[in-house]
């Protein structure tokens, strides 16, 4: 296996151009890279889309970059626990598609899986249908929701080793493994890296081949 190059926060923040469309793990900041976020931060891009279960807090995670006026699309599936995603929301600075939880993590699969979409009941003759073709099979009928990508992918493993195999440990996992999979640039912020060989194949949850740069993350 070939290692991957280990890079700073900075240096992973400064992959991001202004209006690039970024993806970041976590679940109300469980799971988030916290350092490349306030790379990210310091770095001053600005326009971005980002793509994430939800906003964090003010103070952590995603809504570190809301709250420092960075973003100007939020996809994710709630903002309630950050009242900064729904003031600028409501002042028009800030664009917000909510999207159902599941059906938000199966658009990004489906962009990593090669698929021109997934069919969902969820959303049916609400607003969420919207804008939205729906289909019949059978004797049911569901939305077609499109895939989502990114440019760039930030995630947070518990463990990785140098070639970016990549393991989570509980409630870390959330989004991170399946948004790797549906970004042209992954950078992952390993909590701890370890030598390629340690341990085998099943203590991991992604590949490295899906992981392009490691970043070392604050041990906790």
């Amino acid at each position: 296996m070939i290692s991957k190059p280990l890079i700073t926060a900075a240096e992973a923040a400064a992959l991001v151009e202004d209006g690039m469309t970024v993806m970041i793990g976590g679940f109300m900041a469980v799971g988030t890279p916290e350092a490349i976020v306030d790379a990210l931060v310091a770095s001053g891009r600005r326009d971005l889309t980002i793509i994430a279960n939800d906003t964090g807090f003010v103070d952590r995670g995603v809504g570190k970059l809301v709250a420092n006026r960075q973003v100007r699309k939020v996809i994710a599936s709630h903002i309630g626990t950050n009242p900064e995603t729904g003031r600028q929301m409501s002042d028009g600075v800030l664009e917000v598609e909510l999207v159902p939880q599941g059906t938000l993590i199966e658009r990004i699969r489906a962009h990593g899986a090669g698929l021109g979409g997934v069919l969902t009941p969820t959303g049916l003759g609400t607003v969420v249908e919207t804008g939205k073709a729906r289909v019949r099979v059978g004797e049911r009928d569901f939305l077609v929701e499109t895939p989502l990508r990114a440019d760039i992918a930030f995630i947070r493993s518990s463990r990785s080793d140098a070639a970016g195999n990549s393991a989570f440990f509980k409630t870390t996992k959330n989004f991170n493994p399946t948004m790797a999979t549906a970004a042209d640039i992954v950078v992952c912020e390993a909590q701890e890296i370890v030598e390629i060989g340690y341990g085998c194949g099943d203590d991991f949850q992604l590949p490295g081949i899906f992981v392009d740069h490691l970043v070392q993350g604050e041990r906790r």
